[in-house]
């Protein structure tokens, strides 16, 4: 795979008030540390110098987060109005994620909700962590769905894998990654939690993608999907050999669903999204209690720096 470099940012979706990148694996969103030579803020200013805001703190608005480790679809709002009409649809859950990876052993079910509750971890020398509810040193464990749909089964450099879609209708930090793990299927090339005996074991990436994204602002839907990496021509390890169901119709699925209706009181920038439909899909979880005073104020926080004055 060619490696990140600052000349090799891919567009996918651009318009006057929004750019959608496929973020390189392993390169940092931001940063402010002077040795991380290369980040999606640099490369954004590299491409795209005319388009830079010198009134922020990295020239550019970023809409949501992707880990470093995590490559794919990543919104950007080239001022403040558009940053607001984005963070509105991330409030009242009217944005649409899915994602694709690749995760060890071959998973049984071909669809499911995942439902473990996700919570900090104060175990010692895990802290930077987050797991599951009744886990030793689980803090403050909050509701977290995660629907799963298998693609395809087959071998990475030999062993059982599954390539998956998810799709996460809450958003805690790590979301995926620890529903995957807690499932027993851990993401490959997931070193924090994954279940590999060795670093040898590993691949030369954690195998997450965002994959698809849709936006419903009020002045135009931000509507992008991104190639999938995990192909065998991009990665000769991997090996699919039994097709469970095929990506584009699920492709298919997720551009014809229709955009939720906002909700009041939603749960800030992380909140529930449209879970993908289909036979044998629970019900929606229940409705989400109003916002907290320590959520409205995260929210006016980050309203303040990035989007015009929020609405009293």
């Amino acid at each position: 795979m060619e490696p990140g470099s600052m000349e090799n940012l891919c567009v996918v979706y651009r318009s006057h008030d929004f750019l959608v990148v496929n973020k390189h694996w392993d390169v940092r969103i931001d940063s402010k540390a002077w040795q991380e030579t290369l980040t999606l803020q640099k490369q954004l200013r590299y491409r795209f110098p005319e388009l830079a805001d010198p009134d922020t703190c990295y020239g550019f608005r970023f809409c949501h987060q992707l880990d470093f480790s995590t490559s794919g679809a990543l919104c950007v709002a080239l001022n403040k109005a558009a940053a607001g009409s984005a963070y509105r649809c991330f409030k009242d859950r009217r944005v649409t994620k899915a994602y694709l990876a690749l995760v060890r052993g071959h998973v049984q079910e071909s669809r499911m909700t995942v439902s473990y509750s996700i919570g900090k971890s104060s175990t010692e020398g895990r802290t930077h962590t987050m797991c599951i509810e009744g886990t030793e040193g689980c803090e403050n464990p909050k509701p977290s769905l995660t629907e799963l749909v298998v693609l395809e089964h087959g071998l990475y450099a030999g062993k059982p894998v599954s390539k998956v879609l998810l799709q996460p209708l809450t958003g805690r930090t790590h979301q995926l990654r620890v529903h995957c793990s807690a499932l027993g299927h851990p993401i490959v090339g997931d070193l924090t939690y994954g279940q590999a005996s060795g670093q040898e074991d590993q691949p030369f990436r954690m195998m997450l993608h965002a994959f698809y994204l849709r936006i419903p602002t009020d002045t135009e839907c931000v509507e992008a999907c991104t190639p999938d990496p995990f192909v065998p021509a991009l990665d000769a390890c991997w090996s699919p050999h039994t097709l469970v169901q095929p990506l584009g119709e699920l492709v298919q699925v997720l551009r014809a669903a229709p955009d939720p209706d906002p909700i009041d009181g939603g749960l800030g920038p992380c909140s529930p999204s449209t879970p993908l439909p289909g036979p044998g899909r629970p019900p929606p979880p229940p409705a989400k209690p109003p916002e907290t005073e320590a959520q409205r104020a995260s929210c006016l926080q980050w309203l303040s720096e990035w989007t015009l004055e929020p609405d009293n």
